[in-house]
C-alpha cells in the first residue's frame, strides 16, 4: 500500500503582487499563482503580505490562504533588520503560525526578517551594489547594511540568473553550493499580435511613421541616453524611425529626458509611460525593432517578453542580458552608441536577418515558462523541509 507524501507546508512573501507594479511583482504574483495551480499537491501554501497600504491580492490569488501584518512600511523593513542584527526572531507567529513545527518562509522580495524556521529567499539583482548611483541614497543605506545580512541569515538562495548568481559569490562571498538558479518566465499573454491589434497601437502610439521600442522603467540604469544617441546616428542614415519608450518615470527621469534633449532627438522620441496591458503584446508585435541597452539587468524580461512577440532584439551584452538573449539577439556593448546604431540598421536594412531573429527569438523565449520555475522552486522547499 503507498503512502501518499505529505505536502510542504510553505509561507510565501507575496507583498510585491500586493504593494508594486514592477519585476518582483509579477515574480511573486506569477510563482504563487503557479504554485497554487500547479503545485498543489506537493505545497500546502499560504500566501503572507505586511497590509500597511490597504491593497488587497490581485484577483489571481484570491481565495488562497492569507496572513497578514499590519505594520508600517518603515516599521516593517526597519523590524526586519532589527530582527537580523539582534539575532531575534520577530513576527514568528503571525507570520508563520502557532508551530509547534514551522513551515518553511520563502522571501520573495530583498526583505527576511529572523524567524524560527527554514528560509529562502530569492535575490534578483544587487544593482545597488554595482550601480549604487542609481538608488536614492535611504535605499541604497538600507540594502548596504540589511541585503548582507539577508543573505547570511537565509539557509538557501534562489537568484533569478547566473549573474546574480555570481555578483553573491564576488560581493557576499556566498558558497555558491547556498545558490539555485532558477530562471522566471514569459507570460503566455506575450504573442504574436493579430494584424488589427497592431494597427490599433501604431494608430494610437506612432501613426505617422514606424517605431524602435524600449520597455522598462525611465531610469539611468536602462541606458536612454545611449538610446538616443544611437537614434541620432540612425537619422542621419536617413532612417525615420521614432524611439517609442514605454514604462513608468523613474526617480532619475530628469536625467533621461536631458540625455535625450542633448542628442537632439526630442522630436524623435516619444515617452508613452505606463501602457494599458492589452496594448503591450501589439507594441512588442508592431515594432521594427526592441532595444534593450541597459547597463545592469538581473533578469530582463522584456527582451523575453519582445521575442515572444515577434520583435528582432538589439540588447547589450553586459549582466545578464547575454543568458537571457541567447543566441538570438544582436548584443553591442552598453555605452557604445554607434554599435547599437549599426545594429540597429543592420536589422532594419537585413530582412533576412529580421526575419532569422524572430524564428530565434521564438525559440529562446518558450524556454523561459513560470510552470518550470514553480517546480523547480518546490524542488528547492523540498530539499529544504528534508533537513528539518
Amino acid at each position: 500500500m503507498s503512502m501518499t507524501p505529505a505536502r510542504l507546508p510553505v509561507v510565501l512573501d507575496v507583498g510585491p503582487a500586493v504593494h508594486q507594479s514592477a519585476g518582483l511583482s509579477r515574480y511573486a504574483e506569477r510563482l504563487a499563482a503557479h504554485l497554487l495551480a500547479g503545485q498543489a499537491d506537493r505545497v500546502d501554501l499560504t500566501l503572507f503580505y505586511n497590509a500597511h497600504s490597504g491593497h488587497e491580492l490581485p484577483a489571481s490569488l484570491q481565495g488562497a490562504p492569507v496572513r497578514t501584518l499590519d505594520r508600517g512600511q518603515y516599521a516593517w523593513r526597519l523590524g526586519a533588520l532589527a530582527s537580523q542584527l539582534l539575532r531575534a526572531p520577530r513576527f514568528g507567529s503571525s507570520i508563520l503560525g502557532s508551530g509547534p513545527s514551522w513551515p518553511l518562509y520563502h522571501a520573495t522580495e530583498h526583505l527576511l526578517p529572523r524567524l524560527p524556521g527554514p528560509t529562502v529567499m530569492t535575490v534578483h539583482d544587487l544593482i545597488f551594489e554595482r550601480y549604487p548611483e542609481h538608488h536614492t541614497r535611504t535605499n541604497r543605506a538600507f540594502l548596504k547594511l540589511a541585503m548582507p545580512l539577508f543573505v547570511r541569515a537565509a539557509d538557501r538562495i534562489i537568484a533569478v540568473s547566473q549573474q546574480t548568481k555570481r555578483d553573491l559569490v564576488d560581493l557576499y562571498h556566498t558558497p555558491p553550493e547556498k545558490i539555485t538558479v532558477i530562471y522566471e518566465g514569459v507570460d503566455p499573454r506575450f504573442r504574436p499580435a493579430p494584424a488589427d491589434e497592431i494597427a490599433r497601437v501604431r494608430a494610437a502610439y506612432s501613426p505617422d511613421r514606424p517605431y524602435l521600442l524600449m520597455v522598462g522603467t525611465l531610469e539611468p540604469r536602462k541606458n536612454h541616453a545611449t538610446a538616443a544617441r544611437a537614434l541620432a546616428r540612425l537619422k542621419a542614415m536617413g532612417f525615420p524611425h521614432r524611439l517609442l519608450v514605454v514604462g513608468g518615470r523613474g526617480w532619475l527621469f530628469d536625467q533621461v529626458q536631458a540625455a535625450v534633449e542633448a542628442a537632439g532627438v526630442a522630436s524623435d522620441v516619444t515617452f508613452a509611460g505606463y501602457v494599458p496591458a492589452a496594448d503591450l503584446p501589439p507594441l512588442y508585435s508592431g515594432a521594427a525593432c526592441a532595444l534593450m541597452p541597459s547597463l545592469y539587468e538581473g533578469f530582463g524580461f522584456p527582451v523575453l517578453e519582445a521575442m515572444a512577440c515577434g520583435a528582432p532584439v538589439v540588447c547589450s551584452n553586459a549582466s545578464s542580458l547575454p543568458e537571457v538573449a541567447g543566441g538570438a539577439a544582436l548584443l553591442v556593448p552598453p555605452t557604445d552608441d554607434e554599435a547599437l546604431a549599426g545594429a540597429v540598421a543592420r536589422v532594419l536594412r537585413e530582412p533576412g536577418l529580421a526575419a532569422g531573429l524572430r524564428e530565434q527569438g521564438f525559440a529562446q523565449a518558450a524556454r523561459f515558462r513560470w510552470d518550470r520555475c514553480a517546480a523547480e522552486t518546490v524542488g528547492v522547499y523540498a530539499e529544504m523541509m528534508a533537513r528539518v
